[in-house]
């Protein structure tokens, strides 16, 4: 390992870390529960009330939203006792992402332990092992994506002003959402940019489950 190569190793756990620190900081700044009430805590109607957001991202928008797949084909009609069994659905969703998020962290950490044995000394049935474990993670990372994506709308998608907890789990989802393909596309084209595409997924990543996770 070279002297650069070993200085952008630094520079990069350096950068991380901070990052980490900063969004850590912010989460604990907030409100609390801000996070995860506006997530989950949607299971009732009140009367005159709007059965669909102002706005939703356009996925859902897609699938539920008022001229959507769901209500085009008949699947889901957009009526308030659908909508309920929608909420219900969308905060098991959300539930499971969180869950199979923290399943992905995991496989996380033991790919960047595979990854630098690898690099340092490379094996084959180190790098099959690297592989699998590396298809699993890739799997289980896109089916927690999709969970969210692709969730039933809120009742209410409230646009709050200033840098919270929600703002910075959006940022940090845009970044390892890109890390992660970019990780991907390089796999067997460029091992350096596969290694630093790895970093900066795993330190969004954590950052955006420890901003989850802290209350």
């Amino acid at each position: 390992m070279n002297i650069i190569d070993k200085k952008l190793k630094l520079f990069l756990k350096i950068k991380f870390t901070i990052l980490i620190f900063f969004f850590v900081s912010v989460a604990n700044c907030q409100e609390q529960k801000l996070l995860l009430n506006s997530l989950f805590n949607e299971e009732e109607i009140k009367e005159n009330e709007k059965l669909l957001p102002d706005r939703m991202i356009f996925t859902q928008s897609v699938l539920w939203g008022k001229k959507g797949l769901f209500r085009k084909t008949g699947i889901s009609a957009l009526n308030k006792e659908q909508r309920i069994k929608e909420l219900k659905v969308r905060k098991v969703m959300l539930k499971t992402h969180q869950y199979i998020g923290y399943f992905t962290l995991a496989g996380m950490i033991a790919q960047g332990f595979l990854g630098g044995k690898l690099y340092n000394n490379w094996e084959r049935n180190l790098y099959n092992t690297h592989k699998t474990v590396g298809r699993i993670v890739t799997a289980s990372y896109f089916t927690g994506a999709g969970l969210s994506l692709f969730a039933p709308p809120p009742l209410v998608n409230k646009k709050i002003e200033g840098f919270n907890s929600i703002r910075a789990h959006k940022i940090l989802a845009t970044i390892h959402f890109s890390g992660m393909i970019a990780t991907n596309a390089f796999s067997k084209k460029n091992t350096d940019f596969h290694k630093y595409s790895a970093y900066t997924t795993f330190a969004s990543y954590f950052a955006a489950v420890v901003v989850f996770k802290f209350k």
